[in-house]
């Protein structure tokens, strides 16, 4: 993702989410991001992911403290950098991370089994959260 980006998954993002608040948001926030905004949020993520794969390999369950810090920080990643992300809507993001073959992919070719780790671990990070979060999965992200 980077201030270009004008590629078919923005045309998606588009077509799938467009109608959302939070799609608005995040266009209205990143349209003004600089070069330099979009390599600190790239880098901001990579450390969050690498945090996952090495507490995942490292034997770490996803409900540990540092899963969950992990899942924590990526939420407020996405807090502040697109769109506000409650607890239960990143709890939404996680069932697309394991259920869209291209995010599975992202995170599983990284370390293998880790999209369901990541999942695991933000589920795991909402239920600290129970007040605000449905402890089953929702039916989708619109």
């Amino acid at each position: 993702m980077d201030a270009g980006d004008h590629g078919p998954q923005a045309a998606e993002a588009q077509a799938r989410w467009g109608h959302t608040d939070a799609y608005r948001e995040s266009a209205k926030r990143t349209q003004s991001y600089s070069k330099a905004d979009w390599d600190r949020i790239k880098a901001e993520t990579e450390a969050i992911e690498r945090g996952f794969a090495e507490a995942m390999t490292g034997g770490e369950l996803a409900e540990s403290a540092r899963a969950m810090d992990l899942a924590e920080r990526a939420r407020l990643q996405i807090d502040g950098s697109f769109y506000p992300c409650s607890h239960a809507m990143h709890v939404k993001l996680a069932e697309m991370y394991t259920a869209d073959a291209r995010f599975r992919a992202h995170y599983d070719d990284r370390a293998e089994g880790l999209a369901q780790y990541v999942a695991n671990a933000i589920r795991a990070n909402g239920a600290r959260r129970s007040d605000e979060v449905p402890l089953r999965p929702s039916q989708g992200l619109s």
